[in-house]
């Protein structure tokens, strides 16, 4: 029996692809087993052991210690002019005790009244002056740690996880120390990096990577004690070394961050008539999380009574689509060390699922609020091995939730379920392959529930796991790169949990004209894949390049752990760009670059095809601009109709223009336009900025608005039945929505002392849309729409404005809520952060989150966004003291 179109397809992709993989492996054969990457340096600064006293940790350079020690020096400079000589002499130096390792960096200026520096948070350095460390303490050079002062002594740390120099994870937050001063003659660092912070092999003689990086604002010099050219690709693999450190052994470290937390809410919307809604409430809490070191590579994260607060709210957002909006992850524990659990490809794990707001909701009259289910408790491991095998994994458990209840009619209390018990858990392993860079990695994640109560079940899934493979070859001097992924995904439940997902915008498995998809209401599993093959050109001095294929199947499903908005793609794509980095007489450096993407569905159908050109450059005193160009020629999406047949998306033009100053300066500015226009007549316009002011060099004043005007002639509204044969006896009806939205991000960081700050963060939000030309899908495929009250049809308006009712042959077919709103939304935050111990915080927080909403459409302006902070809302008040305590 032959298989359907879209099942032959389906077929062919893994096979297509294992095909294509052998045949790029046998070409490339006589590169991949090179050995290794060409001109990686051979500078050497040796560190000196203290004798005596250590060094006392003020930012002067008068301890004996750092005289004995010789520096490293000659410094080549990476901007303005590649390969030359900075006009600023650097000197660094290293010595350690059994402790710790020290820093001692002397940068000098011929004119100290150039030093530009902004006194600012912990891990802030924004346009300052600053020195840069960076280690490979495993040597095994792809992974590092870079720990950075700047002329202010702000202290700014990250991880480098792979061998790029901006791949950095800023969730790595070691204890460490540091101490500036200014003279006649320039600037001085001190630092103190203790042995517990960092993770190395355990050997007689420690023989780390070494990188250095100074940048100089003030002339825009950005030098390198090994530098790597802007054509060349690697990072840790280009490293000096760091020698002479001898008789340390890794530290068990064992970390312990016991907190005592309290917090006030009192809310602006408080129901009189609810019994179980209050104004004010107080909560306190405790807990410990602790850091242990397994061994001299890994180390486990450990939370009890977890305090997962954010401190700073999500912006506010109107979501007219079908698809959720995902969020950047706040909380400190899921965000430190999160580089390791991330594979190449899909988000099998977004870690806020886990402790998210219930699903389940009650049905009584009256219940109480909850924001999120509670998580008991978590726990990972991260690491990497001598071998080169690096390890993440987490796990994490979120209690059975229930909601209070009340009852008007009987006066009864009761309870409801809203979130199952339910255990999360991801692991990711990659192993370094060779001196190129390559890797192979696997990623697994999953989701237990406990489905005791019928409602639950009904609703979502008992088990989901999901992962797979990914791979990173690279050959020539990591010049080329062969990459790719093959994952799956399994999933299982309730006929009706089942029924859902397959119903989600993710899958449609209903649409009415889909010969390679169904919907079946008695599954209760779903099986899905996907896969990707992509080779490119990635270094180089001029000619860069790529292509590639990527498929998910239908059935693919991974929104339990990961984040997926849709299935039933293959895409196909190719680009290709020119790009020249030496200085010449109008750019700095600048790139052009084309690309084409094209995509189908596992049915065989052509979707969209694009094509992209953008040009970008950086001129001769650092401005920078960037025009994009898109073209969607005309296409079908089996999306717009939400569940229904294919419908014709138009051709369709997209632009972007943007302008940058020089990062340098003390006012930063950004401004931006885009566009976008189509056969259907839909059309939007978006202009939006930044601006940041320096001043006093402890106060900073940044300003981001943001305007968007658009008109979308197909806006769904809903499917209804009583349709002809042409829309397979549904109505899809769209209409146009005129919508605008003017937002304004508004902070105030004021910095006291390096360990004590002061945040200011307000976003006042107005946004409204006016629906007209109400009308519904003509014919299955096509792009018409009938619009009611042209065809024979009317159209009218409730006397309390709140439904439409459309008749035909005078009789009514259907009622339409009327959508029209304005919202208002203002969403603040003021945090006083105070480092009193190294290692130990305290935190105190007020956040404001107010919003209005009302049917009026009427057209917004800026008179709006201060009406919004007289929004009925929530005021949130907040205290957490932390103490670090290092156990060994």
């Amino acid at each position: 029996m032959r298989p359907p179109r879209g099942q032959a397809c389906a077929n062919m992709i893994p096979s297509i692809a294992s095909v294509a993989l052998g045949v790029l492996l046998w070409a490339m054969s006589p590169y991949l087993h090179g050995q290794g990457l060409e001109g990686a340096s051979a500078r050497l600064v040796a560190a000196s052991r203290c004798l005596d006293r250590t060094p006392r940790l003020d930012g002067v350079l008068d301890d004996a210690c750092w005289l004995k020690a010789s520096p490293a020096t000659d410094f080549v400079l990476k901007e303005p002019r590649e390969g030359a000589e900075p006009s600023l002499r650097t000197e660094v130096r290293f010595v350690y005790d059994d402790k710790a390792l020290y820093v001692g960096a002397r940068m000098y200026h011929d004119d100290v009244t150039e030093i530009v520096s902004t006194l600012s948070r912990r891990d802030n350095a924004g346009n300052s002056e600053r020195i840069i460390i960076s280690l490979d303490t495993y040597g095994d050079k792809r992974t590092s740690y870079s720990f950075c002062v700047t002329a202010d002594g702000v202290r700014v740390e990250y991880y480098h996880s792979e061998d790029q120099e901006f791949s950095r994870d800023h969730s790595f937050d070691p204890v460490w120390e540091a101490a500036v001063s200014r003279d006649a003659v320039g600037w001085s660092a001190e630092m103190r990096i203790p042995f517990s912070q960092l993770r190395f092999n355990s050997r007689d003689e420690l023989s780390w990577g070494l990188n250095m990086n100074r940048y100089v604002p003030s002339r825009n010099e950005d030098m390198y004690w090994v530098l790597i050219p802007k054509s060349e690709t690697g990072w840790a693999s280009r490293f000096g070394t760091l020698t002479g450190i001898r008789g340390i052994a890794p530290s068990s470290r064992i970390e312990l961050f016991p907190y005592l937390s309290t917090d006030f809410t009192h809310s602006g919307t408080h129901d009189p008539a609810n019994p179980l809604s209050t104004q004010s409430t107080w909560q306190g809490g405790a807990g410990v999380d602790m850091k242990m070191g397994l061994g001299p590579n890994l180390t486990l994260d450990a939370t009890i009574n977890p305090d997962f607060g954010q401190v700073e709210a999500d912006p506010a957002t109107v979501n007219l689509s079908a698809y959720e909006i995902y969020y950047d992850e706040r909380r400190p524990f899921f965000i430190e060390g999160s580089q390791l659990l991330k594979g190449r490809g899909p988000n099998y794990f977004y870690s806020r699922r886990i402790g998210a707001p219930p699903r389940l909701t009650s049905d009584a009259p009256y219940s109480a609020k909850t924001s999120n289910t509670t998580i008991l408790g978590a726990a990972k491991v991260s690491g990497r091995l001598q071998s080169g095998f690096s390890l993440g994994a987490l796990t994490a458990l979120t209690a059975r939730e229930f909601v209070e209840t009340w009852d008007p009619a009987t006066s009864t209390r009761g309870e409801t379920q809203v979130a199952p018990m339910s255990g999360y858990g991801v692991v990711r392993a990659l192993q370094e392959i060779d001196a190129e860079g390559s890797s192979a990695g696997v990623i697994l994640a999953g989701v237990k529930r406990d489905l005791a109560d019928p409602k639950a079940e009904s609703i979502l899934t008992r088990n989901a796991v999901s992962g797979g493979a990914d791979w990173k070859i690279r050959f020539n001097s990591g010049v080329y790169e062969l990459n790719g992924f093959a994952g799956f995904s399994h999933v299982q439940g309730s006929s009706d949990a089942i029924a859902l997902i397959q119903l989600s915008p993710a899958h449609y498995f209903q649409r009415p004209d889909a010969t390679h998809v169904s919907f079946d209401p008695t599954r209760t599993s779903l099986t899905g894949y996907t896969a990707a093959l992509n080779f490119s050109k990635i270094g180089g001095k001029n000619w860069l390049w790529g292509a590639g294929i990527t498929a998910e199947s239908p059935e693919f499903e991974i929104n339990d752990t990961g984040r997926l908005q849709s299935t039933d793609d293959i895409e196909a794509s190719t680009s290709l760009t020119y790009r020249e980095t030496e200085p010449g007489a109008l750019f700095h450096a600048w790139s052009l670059g084309v690309s084409q993407v094209a995509g189908w569905n596992f049915g065989g159908t052509h979707r969209f095809t694009t094509a992209n050109l953008e040009l970008a450059g950086t001129f001769k005193n650092f401005w920078t601009s960037a025009f994009v160009i898109n073209y969607g020629a005309r296409g079908v999406s089996d999306e717009l109709t939400r569940g229904g047949p294919l419908m014709d998306a138009g051709a369709g033009i997209n632009y972007y223009w943007s302008f940058h100053n020089n990062y340098a300066d003390d006012f930063r500015w950004s401004g931006g336009v885009s566009g976008f226009n189509d056969e259907t007549d839909s059309w939007n316009f978006v202009i939006d900025g930044s601006f940041a002011l320096r001043l006093r060099g402890n106060l900073e004043l940044s300003l981001v608005p943001s305007f968007i005007r658009q008109i979308s002639t197909r806006q769904y509204i809903g499917t209804f039945d009583r349709g002809d044969a042409r829309t397979y006896g549904k109505r899809y009806v769209f209409s146009t929505i005129d919508q605008a939205t003017l937002v304004s991000r508004f902070r105030v960081n004021y910095a006291f002392t390096p360990d004590l700050t002061l945040e200011v963060y307000m976003e006042p939000f107005a946004s409204n849309g006016r629906f007209t030309a109400f009308g519904e899908m003509a014919e299955g495929g096509e792009r018409d729409l009938r619009i009611y009250g042209t065809d024979g049809s009317s159209l009218t308006l409730s006397e309390d404005g709140t439904s439409y009712t459309v008749r035909e042959a005078g009789q009514p077919v259907l009622t339409l809520n009327n959508p029209d709103f304005k919202i208002l939304s203002f969403r603040s935050n003021v945090v006083l952060r105070w480092e009193w111990l190294r290692g130990s915080t305290l935190f105190l927080v007020w956040q404001q989150n107010r919003s209005n909403y009302d049917m009026d459409g009427a057209t917004i302006g800026p008179r709006h966004l201060l009406h919004s902070i007289d929004s009925p809302g929530d005021n949130f008040f907040a205290m957490k003291i932390s103490y670090w305590l290092p156990v060994s």
